[in-house]
């Protein structure tokens, strides 16, 4: 079962150009019986409506195909870790304030620098949400959260080029936001690009930036969930306790982080999170697991059973990957890389990657680095590789890890030896 309640507000031009307020309840069942699955929905919670959802699952359920490893999840003795995951603060922030902190937001961006050309859309979202997961094998579990986001794009130019930049803050109630930070990342993200081109293609070092590197790892997540080793869509199958990272590279799901906004204290189908270890000082030492794919492979769930909401049935993946961060600060690992390319961007990153083999080849937006210091802006390049040569040459992990709000973190990280391809 799951109830939200959410607020967007889009300005534009110093007013509000978006503006909606809504409020969503629905069930969903799943039954399993004989091997075989049925999933059926509906969007209010009444009695009539739940007694036909649970015929229609039923009935799905006979017309399903047989599945040995099917089946609920079922207690395992884990406790769930108190997160404090709901603000009650939320609740009483007005609605005017909601639209003049997006108004601000975008007054912000434009003032930031002479060169910024507008704000593409300058945003505030929030949301209340509460679920419950029961079963017939004694699970029993409801939770709420809240949670909030400003976001801004921004247009900036020089002479007939425009470049853009984003910028972003969130927190579990409007209070934790800072939109000054917000704007300067949007205004640094849109101007630092101008005069950006193209360079000669070499071997060099890459350094991602933590955003860069938060949807690194989020791709790596995704490979080493037990639902890809199944499904033979992850080059790290059939390696735990094999190296497939550079020493000192410690990979983690640490779902009950609560500094993350995506930390949870249960999953999916009602098992309590935990810290998941993935790779530990280069080695593999396991994978990503919900009940089915623990139950197909031989494991046990780890807890990483994820849910888009109450009409999808569980699949796996993590909930806030996380690379152990070292101890040197971002310039420190630049000054150490010398010279190479600090990454800001990759473009292309799921369709540039075959996950099957780890190839990698991916544009990137950056500044080359000259004895440790950001020098000319680059655009139109690429970089090529793949996923293992790149965790096995990992030579730098920074100290700033970052939050985002989605399932992965970032820090400094420099790569060696990376393919740039250029004019």
């Amino acid at each position: 079962m799951t109830w939200s309640r959410d607020t967007e507000v889009r300005a534009h031009g110093g007013e509000v150009e978006h503006f909606v307020s809504s409020e969503f309840a629905g069930v969903g069942v799943r039954v399993i019986a004989d091997g075989r699955q049925g999933m059926a929905w509906a969007g209010v919670l009444d009695d009539a409506a739940l007694r036909e959802c649970l015929a229609e699952a039923r009935d799905n359920a006979a017309f399903g195909t047989v599945d040995p490893h099917a089946g609920l999840a079922e207690p395992d003795g884990v406790a769930p870790v108190e997160l404090r995951l709901h603000d009650d603060r939320l609740a009483s922030v007005p609605t005017e304030h909601k639209i003049d902190l997006a108004i601000e937001l975008e007054r912000l961006v434009t003032a930031g620098d002479r060169r910024m050309l507008g704000v593409e859309s300058a945003d505030y979202a929030d949301s209340h949400s509460v679920g419950a997961i029961a079963s017939s094998t004694g699970v029993r579990a409801c939770g709420s959260e809240t949670s909030a986001y400003v976001g801004a794009y921004a247009l900036a130019g020089a002479g007939d080029e425009v470049t853009t930049g984003f910028g972003f803050s969130v927190g579990r109630s409007a209070e934790d936001l800072d939109l000054e930070v917000a704007a300067a990342d949007a205004v640094q993200r849109a101007t630092r690009m101008l005069g950006a081109q193209k360079v000669d293609g070499r071997r060099l070092t890459v350094v991602f930036d933590p955003y860069v590197t938060s949807q690194f790892l989020g791709l790596v997540a995704e490979m080493l969930s037990g639902e890809a080793v199944l499904r033979g869509r992850s080059p790290f199958a059939d390696r735990v306790g094999e190296r497939v990272a550079a020493e000192g590279v410690t990979l983690l799901d640490d779902a009950v982080d609560p500094a993350a906004l995506t930390a949870s204290d249960v999953d999916g189908e009602g098992l309590a999170c935990r810290r998941v270890p993935l790779v530990e000082d280069g080695r593999l030492v396991g994978y990503l697991h919900n009940a089915y794919t623990g139950r197909a492979t031989g494991a046990a769930s780890t807890g990483s059973a994820q849910r888009a909401g109450h009409r999808g049935t569980p699949g796996v993946g993590p909930h806030v990957a996380k690379l152990l961060p070292g101890t040197a600060s971002h310039d420190e690992v630049l000054a150490r890389v010398g010279d190479g390319l600090l990454v800001h961007e990759l473009s292309g990153l799921h369709s540039g990657v075959n996950p099957v083999s780890g190839d990698l080849s991916v544009g990137v937006e950056g500044v080359l680095l000259r004895g440790g210091e950001p020098a000319e802006p680059v655009r139109e390049v690429t970089i090529g590789s793949t996923i293992q040569r790149m965790l096995a040459q990992v030579v730098a992990v920074g100290a700033d890890l970052t939050y985002f709000p989605w399932e992965s973190t970032g820090v400094t990280l420099a790569i060696g030896d990376v393919q740039l391809s250029g004019r």
